[in-house]
């Protein structure tokens, strides 16, 4: 009975079951009546910062989820209903597919215009300056808003130039290669179409200071021309004697021109006169004559003020040389040195009416005042003086000048020096009178030489000769081979007594083979023009490494080898030292020598430099053996002008204190903390 019941239960169970899951089916047929989605569409929204970044809101009914293909290659990941989705643009129009899937998995696709446009950048600033201390750098830099870069161009390479990028919040560095004007445009970036432009005319002048010397071919020798004369700049007519240089200036006082004809060239700043108060001018004539004799031709210099031309100074000077280069050193001691003076103004001939005659000049420079009212006391012109030779020095003759270009004379004095003669072997000649050195002070000769760098001692002695005590000499050395040059000699230390005895010493020192040749002997007064005088060797670091020392951050003191033995400075044999980053500003190194003192002729310290920048503050400084005391030392600074190279640097001693100096400190780029390896060598003491 009871299994009864049960099959009868599992049946109506089972009955049961079936009829639920047909009503179950019956009831899902609305689903597969559903539509599709409807009213497919998208918010589109736009940033105003040039991102292109744009943000999609799709719509619609009927909708479960949505995707988008964006038209730029990327889709979306699934979106719920009512969110957004984000997109970054390129500029450009894009057709954006909005698929929406409904409850039934049907969709619908519906197309939207995306279109994204930039703004063009706007409060455009471009700032450009040139770089201190290089006339052909400028620096460009700019700001803009909604800009996301620049470019640039500078004007420089034409119609092919290819813009250099520079990126927000850059700043950009070019060097131009020429003088000139250019057109430097900036263009803001959008990041698309839209730009805006920015237009400067920038202006690359190398400034022209003293000394000119026509050689630069990036300075602008714009001569302004008045009254008949033409001047220009133009190959050296006649390279030698005391002008080896290639280009000169010309001055043509055409026919017929004003006897106050001339030309003037505008410096870049005044003529300083702080130091020096003579300019001196390299003049080639056709005529020639003297201060106190006709037949010269009257130069005049006249110094002007820019904006003023009655603030002015000038000063007359006559040539003494035909068809060849002279020095004319021009006296502004008397001026009101306190003006400015921008314009130097050259009249050649003046007072005289134009004939068509060119004139040379060049190498316009500040210098010391001119020796003023020489007189000759040996030209070899006439009957040969009483000579003598000695120490292997012979064939003491009168010969012909064996190079007129230079020293326009005839007949020059000729001595050899033979291999293996003494290091004192020389000549002498009688003086026709005697030479007194009671109001005068210097000696000059024109020396014809077969090398550069011998020393060429000139030794005075009285009717006792060689007495110590009533002679006097002094040394001087050749600049130039197979070449004229005067070569000026200070006797402002001479006893005075009454000289009549010349001797030269040609290559004195040495024992080297040698024909010498010398003219035109004078004596002179006023203020004594160096040229190139001996100098004593303090350290050339070619022997014992001298002790040495550093301190603030300095180290890496040693000797090495020469870095660039092609350049100023051929040695092996360098020191080294290294100004570690952070080091303190006066941090040096520095190095036992032979006692230095400035008791002679000699006051300035001259030494290589070797730096890897240029503008760099270069101290020399000496001490006893006090050592850092006030008033027992002395120093001095200099600034490198090149970088990677080798250059000479002159240090001025005499105002050091009369002491015995025996340490020999150097601080390179004092007063800063940047690192760098410098070297130097070839320390020498100077006149």
């Amino acid at each position: 009975m009871r299994k009864l019941k049960y099959i009868i239960g599992t049946l109506f169970a089972t009955l049961l079951l079936f009829t639920c899951v047909e009503e179950l089916e019956n009831n899902l047929d609305f689903v597969n009546d559903i539509s599709s989605p409807t009213n497919v569409s998208a918010l589109v929204s736009i940033t105003q910062d040039n991102t292109g970044m744009v943000t999609i809101t799709p719509t619609g009914e009927g909708v479960v989820s949505f995707t988008i293909d964006f038209g730029d290659g990327n889709i979306s990941e699934t979106i719920n209903p009512g969110n957004s989705v984000d997109n970054q643009y390129p500029e450009g129009a894009y057709e954006a597919v909005v698929t929406a899937t409904g409850i039934n998995g049907e969709t619908t696709e519906t197309i939207i215009t995306v279109v994204v446009s930039f703004s063009a950048p706007e409060n455009l600033l471009v700032n450009i300056e040139n770089v201190p201390g290089s006339a052909f750098e400028i620096t460009v830099s700019a700001t803009a808003d909604l800009a996301t870069s620049f470019e640039v161009y500078f004007g420089d390479q034409g119609s092919d130039e290819v813009p250099t990028a520079m990126q927000i919040g850059e700043t950009l560095t070019y060097a131009y290669s020429s003088v000139g004007e250019y057109t430097v445009t900036v263009v803001a970036l959008s990041g698309g179409a839209a730009t805006v432009n920015y237009m400067e005319q920038v202006v690359i002048v190398n400034p022209l200071f003293l000394p000119i010397d026509f050689e630069d071919s990036t300075l602008n020798y714009e001569f302004v021309n008045f009254g008949g004369n033409e001047s220009t700049v133009v190959p050296n007519p006649m390279v030698g004697g005391i002008n080896e240089s290639s280009t000169v200036g010309q001055a043509i006082k055409t026919a017929g021109a004003e006897t106050w004809a001339g030309s003037f060239l505008q410096l870049d700043d005044p003529v300083d006169f702080s130091s020096l108060n003579n300019i001196a001018v390299d003049v080639w004539s056709s005529n020639s004559g003297s201060p106190n004799a006709p037949g010269g031709v009257v130069v005049k210099l006249k110094l002007e003020n820019a904006d003023d031309p009655n603030i002015s100074t000038e000063v007359d000077m006559v040539t003494t040389i035909s068809q060849g280069w002279e020095t004319l050193t021009y006296d502004f001691s008397t001026a009101d040195l306190s003006q400015e003076y921008h314009k130097v103004v050259l009249f050649f001939d003046f007072g005289n009416v134009g004939d068509g005659a060119s004139y040379y000049f060049d190498n316009i420079m500040l210098s010391l005042p001119a020796v003023s009212n020489f007189s000759t006391f040996e030209d070899f012109e006439g009957d040969t003086p009483g000579n003598f030779s000695f120490g292997g020095v012979g064939n003491v003759q009168v010969v012909s000048n064996p190079n007129p270009s230079g020293n326009t004379t005839s007949n020059v004095m000729q001595c050899t020096k033979d291999d293996g003669a003494e290091t004192w072997g020389g000549m002498g000649f009688a003086v026709n009178g005697v030479i007194n050195f009671n109001g005068t002070n210097q000696i000059r000769l024109q020396s014809y030489a077969p090398e550069a760098g011998k020393v060429v001692k000139v030794k005075l002695e009285t009717s006792a000769g060689n007495v110590a005590g009533l002679t006097y000499e002094y040394d001087m050395v050749t600049t130039v081979a197979n070449q004229w040059e005067i070569l000026t000699y200070d006797f402002s230390g001479a006893p005075d007594l009454d000289y009549i005895t010349c001797i030269v010493f040609y290559d004195f020192g040495n024992q080297d083979a040698g024909i010498y040749h010398f003219d035109e002997l004078q004596v002179g007064n006023g203020e004594f023009i160096p040229t190139v005088t001996p100098s004593t060797m303090i350290e050339d670091f070619e022997g014992d490494v001298p002790s040495n020392f550093s301190f603030g951050g300095v180290g890496g003191v040693a000797v090495v080898a020469n870095p660039d033995s092609s350049g100023e400075n051929t040695t092996a044999n360098v020191m080294e030292c290294v100004k570690d980053a952070g080091a303190e500003t006066w941090g040096g190194m520095g190095f036992e020598v032979d006692v230095i003192d400035f008791t002679g002729t000699s006051s300035q310290i001259r030494l290589k430099s070797y730096s890897p920048e240029a503008g760099k503050v270069v101290k020399v400084k000496l001490e006893t053996s006090a050592g850092n005391v006030a008033g027992l030392t002395y120093e001095y600074d200099m600034v490198t002008t090149v970088a990677n190279q080798w250059e000479t640097l002159i240090y001025d001693f005499s105002g050091a204190p009369d002491l015995d100096y025996i340490s020999f400190i150097v601080f390179y780029d004092f007063g800063n903390q940047d690192g760098g390896v410098y070297r130097f060598d070839e320390i020498e003491l100077v006149n």
